[in-house]
């Protein structure tokens, strides 16, 4: 069969089905796709694929390990550095990443690193029994703080050095973002159970309804006998525009509306968390949570739902396959458009935003061209909600309650890039609560390279360690 191109297409649900309900949209390759899609890797001498992983999967070693039908190998070959493997391969913006660096893009497509990853986490799931055991305990204590990627992934890095490892959780339930952000049907929430059942065979002890700086703080947790602390609390304070209207009855902040449907299962019919299931919704913002926003609102009934985003479709920062997904559901797209103030009723209640046209300027920080307005370009659009979705900074509660530790403006900890120490001595932090929001593998990367540094620190302060270096 000739290498094509293209990569191979992956099955996905019909749009005017998927809008209708909260099952997985894509719904994976087969052995016969995954096959087609392996044998377009040229396995590249200088791997430039691996410099774009966050988290240095060996990618040529395990597609060419599927192109054997060594689908085990595979999976464990991407476990030696992803703890998430399923979850990063539905998740990951791998266009921006792996396969970004990769040789096929050139003149073509790029290998389906990432579709590639999922079929082997899923392939290992449906016939192999997890055979994950604890490592024999060093004895040592070590506490990681929230149970999201970067927290799960250096929690499962210290177990494995032999660490006793105990995560501290707020919520109810273990998985940060992942359980309270990322929709059903591109998350399934027993993929994230079963990722999470795996650091328990290891050891890792996680304890929920903890909210560090409240229940117990970073200087207990020492006094308890941890020797280091890591913390990856996340992102989860939501931002708003500040603009006219913002308190109106119908105006969510994202968290809250995916945590309502998410995590509380406002969209299963059995479930009584309230939600307002509006009939024209519109979600500010253009990241992947505004597309899951905009998304999980068609799912639970929205008649019309529509994306405001101040600049152009060039400058979005969703994943190219989320866009795709919600243009082909129905969700319309204001482009180059701007929420100057919200209008309600005379009880409270939204209904209308007034709009404004923007054109783009020169670069800004960020180096997209800045949106400016343009003059008398305002118009109305009939709505009775709105999602904000522009963005989050961590919760302020841990560094006010812990003496020594750094920040910057917004908010979030300073740490060293390659260690993820912070400025107090034995506290290492990494993922959103360091970078504000980015994506799951980036907060991955920053757990993994802290594990790495604790034991570092352990083993020269205290002279104790269970090393895998």
């Amino acid at each position: 069969m000739p290498v094509t191109i293209k990569k191979t297409e992956m099955p996905v649900q019909a749009p005017d089905i998927r809008k209708n309900n909260f099952e997985q949209v894509s719904l994976g390759y087969t052995v016969e796709m995954a096959l087609e899609e392996a044998q377009r890797c040229l396995n590249c001498k200088h791997k430039p694929c691996i410099a774009g992983c966050p988290v240095g999967v060996k990618i040529p070693e395990f597609i060419s390990q599927l192109k054997s039908g060594e689908y085990e190998a595979a999976y464990q070959t991407i476990r030696e550095t992803n703890a998430l493997p399923a979850v990063c391969g539905r998740v990951c913006p791998q266009e921006s990443q792996c396969e970004a660096e990769c040789v096929r893009g050139i003149k073509g497509e790029a290998v389906a690193i990432g579709r590639l990853e999922r079929f082997a986490a899923d392939y290992h799931m449906q016939h192999f029994s997890e055979v994950t055991e604890a490592v024999k305990s060093n004895g040592i204590p070590a506490a990681v703080v929230g149970a999201g990627p970067s927290g799960l992934t250096c929690a499962g890095e210290l177990a494995k050095r032999g660490y006793e490892v105990t995560i501290f959780e707020a919520l109810h339930q273990p998985g940060g973002v992942l359980i309270y952000g990322i929709p059903e049907f591109r998350l399934p929430k027993k993929i994230v159970a079963y990722e999470i059942e795996n650091l328990k065979k290891l050891g890792v002890k996680i304890q929920t309804d903890i909210v560090i700086g409240k229940t117990i703080s970073v200087d207990e947790l020492f006094e308890q006998g941890m020797r280091a602390v890591f913390i990856g609390s996340g992102a989860g304070l939501p931002s708003f525009m500040q603009i006219e209207g913002e308190s109106l009855n119908g105006v969510y902040s994202a968290n809250e509306y995916l945590t309502r449907i998410n995590l509380m299962k406002a969209y299963l019919p059995d479930y009584g968390t309230p939600i307002l299931k509006g009939k024209s919704v519109a979600v500010v913002g253009g990241g992947n949570v505004a597309m899951d926003a905009a998304r999980s609102a068609l799912r639970i009934g929205a008649e019309s739902v529509s994306i405001i985003y101040r600049r152009s479709m060039e400058e979005m920062p969703a994943r190219q396959e989320e866009v795709e997904h919600a243009m082909e559901e129905g969700v319309q797209f204001h482009l180059l458009t701007n929420p100057v103030r919200f209008i309600g009723d005379e009880n409270g209640w939204l209904r209308g935003v007034e709009c404004v046209k923007m054109e783009l300027g020169e670069p800004d920080a960020s180096g997209r061209r800045r949106p400016v307005a343009q003059k008398g370009s305002e118009f109305f659009l009939d709505i009775d909600t709105a999602i904000i979705a522009v963005g989050t900074s961590p919760n302020p509660l841990i560094r006010k309650t812990t003496d020594g530790l750094e920040v910057n403006r917004h908010g979030c900890i300073l740490t060293q890039e390659e260690t993820g120490e912070t400025s107090r001595k034995g506290v290492y932090a990494g993922g959103d609560a360091v970078t504000g929001a980015a994506t799951v593998i980036l907060a991955m990367g920053a757990g993994r390279k802290a594990a790495e540094a604790m034991d570092q620190y352990i083993q020269q302060n205290f002279g104790e360690s269970n090393s895998l270096n």
